[in-house]
């Protein structure tokens, strides 16, 4: 998992064009492009933590990156359907570290990132339904934005990606 770890950094350094130039500049990379490598990250990190190896089998990754049991958090669209999410997975150690608070980010996102379908499924436009869900837009913009920043910090650090260090 470690060299996963390096690849993200790697990429990371490419996107941020850290070959300079004298007097180039160079665009940021992506937010989500930077997210995503600190996330690869952080999850590779906590598999390696767990004494997993791309070896260890897919169950047992998959336990691990994704969590077991009954998913602890769930919330319902107006849709009908319901998402559902683990608490206890390398993903979710990931996102409680990027994002600050997983229960918020999960919630946020899934609101987010349905307001088409919510727009469909009610026959509102969808400016209307954005409208109805400004503070939950405005969350999910500060949560991302706070992620951004953890993220840049954790993958320019270049240390261990865990919080209380070599755990």
């Amino acid at each position: 998992m470690r060299a996963r770890t390096a690849t993200a950094l790697a990429v990371l350094t490419l996107l941020t064009g850290s070959a300079c130039t004298a007097g180039a500049t160079h665009p940021a990379p992506p937010a989500d492009d930077v997210i995503k490598a600190a996330t690869r990250a952080l999850t590779d990190d906590c598999l390696t933590r767990r004494g997993l190896t791309p070896h260890s089998g897919r169950q047992r990754v998959s336990d691990a990156l994704f969590g077991t049991g009954r998913a602890e958090l769930s919330l319902r669209l107006p849709t009908g359907y319901v998402v559902r999410t683990h608490t206890d997975g390398c993903l979710a150690a990931a996102q409680r570290r990027l994002y600050g608070d997983q229960d918020r980010w999960f919630r946020t996102s899934v609101v987010v990132n349905n307001l088409r379908p919510e727009a469909e499924s009610t026959g509102r436009p969808l400016s209307e339904v954005r409208a109805a869900h400004r503070a939950e837009i405005a969350e999910w913009r500060q949560l991302r934005a706070r992620a951004l920043t953890t993220a840049t910090a954790l993958l320019e650090g270049g240390g261990t990606t865990h919080p209380k260090g070599n755990q």
